[in-house]
C-alpha cells in the first residue's frame, strides 16, 4: 500500500502569496485593459491570445512548481524487518471433530476456541503463528507466518465437516511438530486443542508425536476442552441433514494429555468454560514472552524533481516566447 505526505508542508503557506499577486493583476488589467498589438503574417489572432494569456499566468505555473518542488512531494511504503531467531513461533493444533459443536460452551465448543485463539494471535503481533486442523486426519491450514490476518481468517473458516471424522490427536500433534521442525526461532511452540480420545486407531500414536516434538525441541501445550459430566453433543443427522443434538458423557483423554505436555517440557490444561478456556489461552500468553524486536522500514519515492524540471520548462518556454515577440514586434 502506498502512502503520500509533503516532507516540508509549510512550504506549501507560500501558494499565500499569490493572493496580493492576483490583486495587483487584477487592478491593472482594469486600469489598462489588454492590450493584443496588430502584427501581419502571424496567422489567426486566436493563437496570439493563447500565448498571451500564458505570458500572464506563466509566473503563476513557475512558482507553483517550486513551491511543490521544496515542499517534496513523496510516496512511502512500510515494511517490517524482524530477526525471526529471537521470536517464538507457535503452532495452534486445533481438533475440528464433530463433537467440537458440542454445547456445553457458549454457543458450543469450537465456536468460542474460535473467538479466544483470535484474541490469543492479537496479543502475540511479533510471533509467528499457524494453523492445523485435524479430525480423522490431519491438515495445515497456515504456515506458520507473520501475517495474522490470514491466521485469524483461517481460524474462523474452521469447519468440523471438511475433514474425515473421528479424532487423531497424534496426527494433529505430529503434523504441527512436520512444520516447526526447522524453525529457527528461539522456542516452538504446539497449543494442542481437543475435547475427546484418540479414535484412530492405524493413525500416529500420540506419545510418538510427543517424541518427535522433544526431540526437535518443541514444547506442547496441551488443552482438554469440556465440561466435566454431560453435555449436548451432535449424535446423528436427520433426514433433512440437520444435527440432532443429545445428552452423553464428555470424555477426554486426559492421561495422553498430560503425557504429552510433560514430555515436551510444557502444561496441561483442563477448560470447562468460556472463562476457563480464555483463563488457559491468558496464562499460555504469560508464560511465553517474546523478545522479538520488529523495526519499520520506510521506503521513500520522491517526486520534487519532477516538478523542478517542470519549473525549467515552462521558464525556458516564458522566456522563448518573450523573445519571439520581442523580435516580431521590433
Amino acid at each position: 500500500m502506498f502512502n503520500f505526505e509533503f516532507y516540508n508542508p509549510w512550504f506549501l503557506l507560500l501558494f499565500v502569496l499569490f493572493i496580493p499577486l492576483l490583486f495587483r493583476d487584477i487592478s491593472k488589467q482594469k486600469r489598462k485593459g489588454i492590450k493584443v498589438p496588430t502584427v501581419k503574417n502571424m496567422g489567426d489572432s486566436g493563437g496570439i491570445h493563447i500565448v498571451m494569456f500564458f505570458l500572464k499566468i506563466s509566473k503563476y505555473l513557475i512558482l507553483s512548481a517550486l513551491i511543490i518542488a521544496m515542499a517534496r512531494p513523496r510516496t512511502f511504503t512500510i515494511s517490517q524487518d524482524r530477526d525471526d531467531t529471537k521470536g517464538i513461533d507457535i503452532m495452534l493444533s486445533v481438533d475440528v471433530s464433530l463433537s467440537m459443536l458440542a454445547k456445553d460452551l457458549t454457543p458450543d465448543r469450537l465456536t468460542a476456541l474460535k473467538d479466544i485463539a483470535v484474541k490469543f494471535v492479537n496479543k502475540r503481533p511479533n510471533d509467528r503463528i499457524g494453523v492445523v486442523a485435524y479430525s480423522g486426519e490431519a491438515f495445515t491450514k497456515v504456515p506458520v507466518t507473520s501475517d495474522h490476518q490470514v491466521v485469524v481468517d483461517e481460524l474462523n473458516s474452521l469447519n468440523p465437516l471438511e475433514l474425515q471424522p473421528g479424532t487423531a490427536i497424534g496426527e494433529g500433534l505430529s503434523v504441527a511438530v512436520n512444520h516447526l521442525k526447522n524453525s529457527k526461532a528461539k522456542s516452538k511452540i504446539i497449543i494442542l486443542m481437543t475435547d475427546g480420545v484418540n479414535t484412530i486407531e492405524n493413525a500416529m500414536p500420540p506419545a510418538i508425536a510427543a517424541e518427535l516434538a522433544k526431540n526437535n525441541g518443541i514444547k506442547v501445550y496441551s488443552i482438554g476442552i469440556g465440561t466435566n459430566g454431560y453435555a449436548l453433543m451432535p449424535t446423528q443427522q436427520d433426514i433433512f441433514g440437520d444435527l440432532v443434538f443429545t445428552e452423553a458423557e464428555v470424555k477426554i483423554d486426559e492421561p495422553v494429555l498430560k503425557e504429552v505436555a510433560q514430555m515436551t517440557g510444557g502444561k496441561y490444561f483442563r477448560a470447562t468454560s468460556n472463562s476457563s478456556l480464555e483463563e488457559v489461552y491468558d496464562e499460555i500468553n504469560q508464560l511465553e514472552k517474546s523478545d522479538v524486536k520488529v523495526a519499520k522500514l520506510f521506503n521513500y519515492q520522491e517526486y520534487f524533481k519532477i516538478f523542478l524540471w517542470v519549473a525549467l520548462g515552462l521558464l525556458l518556454l516564458d522566456a522563448l516566447l518573450r523573445w519571439v515577440f520581442y523580435k516580431i514586434l521590433s
